[in-house]
């Protein structure tokens, strides 16, 4: 397994869950975070996501390391990144510094899928078809053609960041170690608002 650092900076983020193996375009511009993304692009360029509660500054547990794929400043002083997943994390603890941004040990033992591609083949034909149906009646459009493309951890774990369910939906499915049960997952929630969808349309009419 490839060593990660115990230790990271972590941008705590409200709504917004991050998954490996997908990117994440972020607008940098309050102080403690231009110095997060700064010290982490000019150490090794790694850096954790994770979702912030609303009582307590507290997090959850699980988030999600990514490595800062392209960097770019603006005129006004903001830093135009793009983080790419590479791993989930758990944290054990925060670690005290005197930095305006917090850092937190973690371990990524749970997690080894996620960076040996050891998952088997799954089957998300179902998946796939029912994600299609409900992108639509929510009027989100998708090149599913080239999204095919994508080895099949890319295409559910893109599918659970982007589809329009709910926070703690989203921090579920990161939290689930297999690929396959993430697809058993994703498709159970979807095929829920598909027939919430359905049981409204019928008593409309």
């Amino acid at each position: 397994m490839k060593k990660f650092p115990d230790i990271i900076p972590i941008f705590p983020l409200s709504g917004v869950i991050y998954f490996p193996k997908t990117n994440l375009p972020l607008n940098i511009f309050e102080q403690r975070y231009l110095d997060l993304v700064n010290d982490a692009y000019n150490k090794d360029k790694l850096m954790g996501m994770v979702q912030s509660k609303k009582t307590n500054n507290s997090v959850y547990d699980i988030g999600c390391l990514g490595k800062i794929s392209d960097y770019q400043k603006s005129k006004d002083g903001r830093v135009l990144i793009n983080l790419t997943g590479v791993s989930r994390f758990k944290i054990l603890k925060e670690v005290p510094n005197k930095k305006l941004y917090r850092e937190f040990q973690v371990n990524y033992d749970i997690f080894s899928e996620d960076i040996n591609n050891t998952h088997n083949q799954v089957d998300s034909r179902n998946l796939m078809e029912n994600a299609k149906v409900f992108f639509k009646r929510n009027g989100l459009l998708l090149n599913w053609q080239e999204f095919e493309k994508l080895d099949p951890a890319q295409k559910i774990n893109t599918l659970a960041m982007i589809a329009p369910i709910t926070n703690e939906e989203k921090q579920k499915l990161l939290e689930t170690t297999s690929l396959d049960n993430k697809v058993n997952i994703l498709d159970s929630i979807i095929n829920f608002y598909l027939y919430e969808t359905n049981l409204n349309n019928q008593t409309v009419q």
